[in-house]
């Protein structure tokens, strides 16, 4: 190679010297036993290419035209050998493969509980996992902290080598939530709560974006992720507590509208039932949560009754919300019970221990008055009382 070619590839190795390979070098145990999968698997299926790849050239090599020396078999169309080779080979590899996917999607489940935090050691159980619930909004993070009465836009910090149980939902559109240094992705949905078990065993500073794509602000819908001592947790967290600000219901429907590129920003105190609000869609005061719409549903309705059972909507977000019953957006009223207790989850709530039928009152059965005559099927009025 000239010295010229040498000089050209310089500047794309000092690129290539600037690359984050954190998946590969990962600092939380479910992200390194994925890291391993990607590296077992690959290296399966190399065990395939690389000799596929060798032999390709070597016979092109040697049975090029000009090799007169090469054995010439022209009515050559079979042979036992390489057909066990050409078969076996490839099933081999393919049964690891299957075995290991078999293994791999139930040991690294994300709804499944951690049963270690690192390779050698196993979950202490004195010690109670960091509850989180995250909201992905538009376009930023918010992460709620239920244990501490905590809260924080585009920040997340938690304990080293203690289990994270993540409780993951959106408040608009489907987005990814992903910490390539903790554990894969995992995605967030309105109205759907998705979860997450993962742990961190090294200190230091991660990045967390979303990894799916959700409008022009995607850009900038990152947070840092920080793996901290006991110490330095206890310090975050008085930290956040010591912030001051209040999120309720009112400040989150002014968090929730669509912004770019928002700084950190910590609440001190935080509404308990916040979070369980975000997921029914029913932060709105009066509105009915997704759950009591359901459980309606699920007892057979409420009959033509519901169809009067809508508000003006006092906050529009997008100013296209639930316009299908009249000019105004409009939502769905709370009927049962417009607001659970303070401090209750959805995890606490319990089905209803009667499961009859509910019948809506609706409209009144329609009366049926005989005709004092039959002359009205022949064609004829009916003649009058009077």
């Amino acid at each position: 190679m000239s010295r010229l070619k040498i000089l050209a590839l310089l500047p794309l190795a000092a690129a290539l010297s600037g690359c984050n390979y954190v998946v590969l070098a990962p600092a939380g145990d479910i992200a390194a036993q994925q890291r391993d999968l990607v590296i077992i698997s690959t290296v399966l299926m190399l065990l395939i290419v690389v000799p596929v790849m060798a032999l390709t050239v070597l016979f092109a090599w040697r049975y090029r035209q000009s090799n007169t020396s090469a054995r010439y078999e022209p009515d050559w169309d079979h042979s036992t050998k390489l057909e066990l080779v050409i078969w076996s080979a490839p099933l081999l590899i393919i049964i690891c493969l299957g075995a290991l996917t078999w293994m791999g999607t139930h040991l690294l489940d994300p709804y499944r509980t951690l049963g270690r935090i690192h390779a050698d050691r196993a979950v202490d159980q004195s010690k109670a996992p960091l509850e989180v619930d995250v909201v992905a909004l538009d376009w930023k993070w918010l992460f709620i902290y239920p244990d501490y009465g905590i809260a924080t836009v585009n920040d997340l910090a938690a304990p080293v080598d203690r289990p994270i149980n993540f409780r993951i939902t959106a408040s608009s559109v489907m987005n990814s939530f992903y910490i390539p240094a903790l554990a894969g992705q995992i995605y967030a949905m309105p109205g759907m709560e998705t979860k997450l078990h993962a742990v961190v065993n090294h200190t230091g500073t991660y990045k967390g974006f979303s990894a799916n794509y959700s409008g022009a602000g995607f850009s900038g819908m990152h947070f840092d992720f920080q793996g901290l001592d006991d110490k330095g947790f206890d310090a975050w967290i008085a930290s956040a507590k010591s912030a001051g600000g209040s999120l309720g219901r009112a400040e989150y429907l002014q968090l929730e509208k669509p912004s770019q590129n928002e700084p950190v920003r910590r609440y001190g105190t935080i509404d308990t039932d916040l979070y369980r609000l975000i997921l029914n869609m029913c932060v709105e005061t009066g509105k009915m949560c997704q759950s009591e719409m359901m459980a309606i549903d699920a007892k057979g309705g409420r009959g033509h009754e519901g169809l009067n059972n809508t508000l003006p909507l006092a906050y529009d977000k997008y100013a296209r919300r639930g316009t299908a019953l009249g000019p105004e957006p409009t939502f769905v009223a709370g009927t049962c019970t417009p607001d659970a207790p303070q401090g209750q989850t959805t995890a606490s709530i319990k089905a209803p221990a009667d499961t009859a039928p509910l019948l809506g009152a609706g409209l009144k059965r329609p009366t049926f008055t005989p005709l004092k005559s039959s002359s009205f099927f022949l064609g004829q009025r009916p003649k009058s009382d009077s």
